[in-house]
């Protein structure tokens, strides 16, 4: 059995600090490659970027981040 890879570049267009979503556009790189299981991994080439994993299950999450970032 032999590993595919596919490689994308996605730009996140940004307006200071805060919190950006960007679920949709990975969803649909994912779907248009026709990738159905697999491993991803997300490279953030910024110094003060952090990347934040969370399954959004209660929409205050993000609100309290944003709370917590701006202290």
């Amino acid at each position: 059995m032999s590993m595919m890879q596919a490689t994308h570049r996605l730009e996140i267009e940004t307006r200071g600090p805060g919190l950006y979503m960007f679920t949709d556009p990975v969803r649909r790189w994912v779907a248009d490659a026709g990738i159905r299981t697999g491993l991803l991994t997300l490279l953030i080439q910024h110094t003060s970027a952090s990347l934040v994993i969370q399954e959004n299950a209660d929409p205050d999450v993000r609100g309290d981040l944003q709370r917590v970032f701006s202290r």
